[in-house]
């Protein structure tokens, strides 16, 4: 699993490109006798295991999309792609759930069906919603469905999870405020949008204090603000983009009419006008209280109940695996990557490698819930 792992990372691909990948998953599990189906979602892969006489039907899922982000790393596995890295561990969960398919395929230890899902784009591309418009739970029924993550700074061998919210839904914003350019000399001539843009960037850090209920949780973040191409010139227009994090739909949509709101009254008041753009990218991972149980049950009589941490605390981060949710019940669960060098270093760094010592515990859990969830007579 190591050499598949480190290979995956070598010859990366990003969303909907995953063709190598897809073709060397479809590749391995018709090797273990497992029905392949290509081209679902575009680049998905799904394996069909059955075994026995059973009709339930379990879902297991992980992403197989690289970053676009340039790569640190300096060992023989780095990335051979400039500007690309698998810098979430999205080759280490192909990985792992490539060894529970190769593991079911020879122990047939349950009695139901085991529908392997590969699911492209992650990483905000909608990959998850391309495999379910493109009918994935009717062309493969799944009465539960699970997925997993690593997680840098839990050691390996634990595993955290937590039932209902587990991870906050993502929204993404463009705004463009368009003003008046002319002459940095002769400001009272223009319609500054620079000043009117420090202006709403400041005003959207209020959103959540002053808008959000105590109890309730959100995250608003300018991550962008462009303006400008020269000293002496004051510009048209600056365009921010950011993120909005929340738990609850509700509280979403209200950031979302704060956030409108407050740049329209704001851009008005300077002279200006303000367009916002606001589109979701996730919703909320939302565990079930019985599938989290079942899977927490499983890792315990894996690895012991103290390694297992049952009320994880909800995540800001996001995941598009929530779509599925969504449509059935299930849940998704962490799996330590390691502390200090041996797999500390968060995702999204361009120093961040996958943990090779927690791919069994990945491949076991998911073994591990189908068994238990599909037991034989």
């Amino acid at each position: 699993m190591t050499a598949w792992r480190r290979d995956f990372h070598a010859h990366l691909e990003a969303g909907f490109e995953e063709h190598r990948t897809s073709a060397l998953v479809a590749e391995r599990l018709a090797a273990w006798g497992i029905e392949v189906h290509r081209g679902i979602g575009g680049t998905g892969v799904v394996g069909v295991l059955r075994s026995g006489r059973g009709n339930l039907a379990v879902g297991l899922r992980a992403d197989t999309d690289a970053l676009e982000m340039p790569e640190a790393n300096d060992f023989p596995y780095r990335s051979t792609i400039p500007g690309k890295m698998h810098g979430c561990g999205h080759d280490g969960h192909t990985t792992m759930l490539l060894g529970a398919a190769r593991y079911l395929a020879e122990t047939k230890n349950f009695d139901g069906i085991v529908h392997f899902i590969f699911q492209p784009a992650e990483e905000g591309q909608g990959g998850a919603q391309a495999m379910v418009a493109d009918g994935l739970f009717e062309r493969f029924p799944c009465d539960s469905v699970y997925g997993l993550h690593n997680q840098p700074g839990m050691a390996v061998g634990h595993y955290g999870i937590r039932a209902g919210a587990m991870m906050a839904g993502c929204g993404f914003f463009d705004l463009d405020i368009h003003g008046r350019g002319g002459h940095g000399a002769r400001p009272e001539s223009t319609v500054n949008p620079v000043v009117c843009g420090a202006a709403v960037v400041s005003a959207f850090q209020s959103i959540v204090a002053r808008n959000v209920a105590p109890n309730d949780t959100a995250v608003v973040s300018v991550t962008g603000f462009t303006a400008g191409t020269a000293y002496n010139v004051i510009p048209e227009r600056v365009s921010l983009r950011g993120t909005v994090r929340a738990f609850r739909t509700g509280t979403m949509q209200l950031v979302e009419e704060r956030m409108r709101a407050l740049a329209t009254s704001i851009a008005s008041g300077f002279g200006a006008t303000a367009e916002l753009a606001f589109r979701e990218v996730t919703v909320p991972v939302v565990n079930g209280a019985a599938q989290t149980a079942l899977i927490a049950d499983a890792a315990a009589a894996m690895v012991g109940e103290a390694h297992v941490d049952r009320q994880r605390i909800p995540a800001m981060g996001s995941e598009d695996f929530s779509y599925m949710l969504a449509e059935r019940p299930g849940a998704y669960i962490l799996v330590g990557n390691g502390t200090g060098e041996a797999g500390g270093c968060e995702v999204h760094n361009p120093r961040y490698d996958l943990n090779d010592a927690a791919i069994p515990y990945g491949a076991g859990i998911l073994a591990a819930v189908v068994e238990k969830e599909l037991p034989r007579g």
